[in-house]
């Protein structure tokens, strides 16, 4: 059975930094597209962050030079550092891993049916 469970998230101010976690159990993080996406109050889930198995990187453009995706295969664990944090960033965060044999990641890991498995998500707020 898969299992990915994120933590890492909080309340912080504007400017501040986080960083996200997201363990795997029955999945094998290095092996596989996986990626980050959020979902702001109201709005659809969006997709933030995507990392092919050979570590290529793929950001939407508003958190690039802000975020940075990662991955520890030895702890198989998926990462997600988020600096200079904006309240426009407030969001559930989800962490999601292909189901597929996706080494690498479809359309840049952008579209949500690429991943068949979805964390519960970790609330960042950012507000002062």
């Amino acid at each position: 059975q898969v299992q990915l469970v994120e933590s890492g998230g909080g309340s912080v101010q504007p400017g501040g930094s986080l960083r996200l976690s997201c363990g795997a159990s029955g999945y094998t993080v290095g092996a596989y597209c996986m990626g980050w996406f959020r979902q702001a109050p109201g709005k659809e889930r969006e997709f933030v962050s995507a990392i092919e198995r050979d570590g290529n990187t793929f950001y939407t453009d508003s958190v690039k030079g802000r975020f940075t995706i990662a991955k520890d295969n030895a702890k198989n664990t998926l990462y997600l550092e988020m600096n200079s944090l904006t309240p426009e960033d407030t969001a559930m965060y989800y962490c999601a891993g292909a189901a597929g044999p996706y080494g690498s990641c479809p359309f840049s890991g952008r579209l949500e049916h690429t991943y068949g498995f979805w964390g519960q998500g970790t609330q960042v707020t950012v507000s002062s």
